[in-house]
């Protein structure tokens, strides 16, 4: 018996130390962003950082305004396309499909999220480029020829193909959360509301969707964290030129994880450019950080809960 007991006296210790280290990770991380973005920081204020749209490393001009605003351009996007299809697929699942499609397509969206960003990125380019190019541009320009559609970039390589693809990867993540959260419902709440009269969607639509809500919430803001800190799928197809602030949806833009990722190798050689580049790499992970924290609290309260 007390071997046994010391033996899980030490299990326990032990995993608490894994799980510290685990966790001590990400501040060691933030940590060593934010000293290494000391220098600039140092004779740069942070609003004349974050708020100035000039970039011109070899004068000493380090705004990261127009990178700011690319990211939430591309993101802003993909969030419009994803939510409400993604939702619609939660309620579908959870509320009409049969067992055997339930069955058939939950593997098909956790295949989704396993894909690697870079297929998403060549798939962009392959598919979604000519799309926006051929098609989507000269009707909506033809259509509605104002901001936001109006614009003299040709390429196809922009804002709405970076959130079109950005919409399709964080699709498995909001269903799936959804769909969990709203079979998380009692099934007694929709015999109660079905007992009153109320037809099916009308027992969707106002009782197991009022009742899934800070689920649904917190499914939206970590699709909403891994669309801000996606790197390489949006440095494939949203152009990355370098012009200030996106104006059209389909302008080009420039996000700061692509901003990270093109520029690191050559920041060695002019001053301060290593501290700006980590400065945004700090900024990235903050914003990722806390809406994970976020929206796993939300989790959290609700699995306490019980729903």
């Amino acid at each position: 018996m007390k071997l046994r007991r010391l033996k899980d006296a030490i299990g326990s210790k032990v995993m608490f130390l894994f799980s510290t280290f685990i966790l001590g990770l990400a501040f060691i991380m933030a940590f060593g962003l934010y000293y290494r973005s000391r220098p600039i920081l140092a004779i740069r204020p942070l609003t004349t950082l974050l708020f100035s749209h000039i970039w011109h490393p070899t004068q000493g001009e380090f705004g990261l305004a127009s990178f700011i605003a690319g990211t939430l351009w591309v993101t802003v996007i993909a969030m419009i396309i994803a939510v409400p299809l993604s939702i619609l697929t939660a309620v579908y699942l959870s509320e009409y499909a049969h067992r055997r499609i339930r069955e058939f397509l939950k593997p098909v969206i956790d295949l989704l999220a396993g894909i690697s960003p870079v297929i998403y990125g060549v798939w962009g380019m392959i598919a979604i480029v000519p799309l926006v190019r051929d098609y989507l541009m000269p009707l909506l320009n033809e259509r509605f020829p104002f901001f936001p559609f109006r614009s003299d970039n040709y390429t196809g390589y922009s804002v709405l193909t970076g959130g079109i693809v950005l919409a399709v990867m964080v699709f498995p993540i909001i269903i799936s959360i959804v769909e969990e959260v709203m079979r998380t419902v009692p099934f007694e709440v929709r015999e109660a509301s079905q007992a009153l009269g109320a037809t099916k969607w009308q027992t969707v639509k106002h009782t197991v969707l009022k009742k899934a809500l800070p689920g649904i919430i917190a499914g939206v803001i970590l699709g909403l964290s891994r669309a801000f800190g996606e790197t390489m799928a949006v440095l494939m197809v949203a152009g990355c030129d370098l012009h200030g602030f996106p104006k059209s949806i389909f302008d080009t833009a420039y996000p700061l994880p692509a901003l990270i990722a093109n520029t690191y190798g050559e920041m060695m050689s002019i001053p301060l450019y290593d501290a700006a580049v980590l400065l945004a790499a700090f900024i990235l992970l903050v914003v990722t950080a806390s809406f994970n924290m976020l929206a796993w609290g939300i989790l959290l309260r609700i699995e306490q809960k019980g729903m």
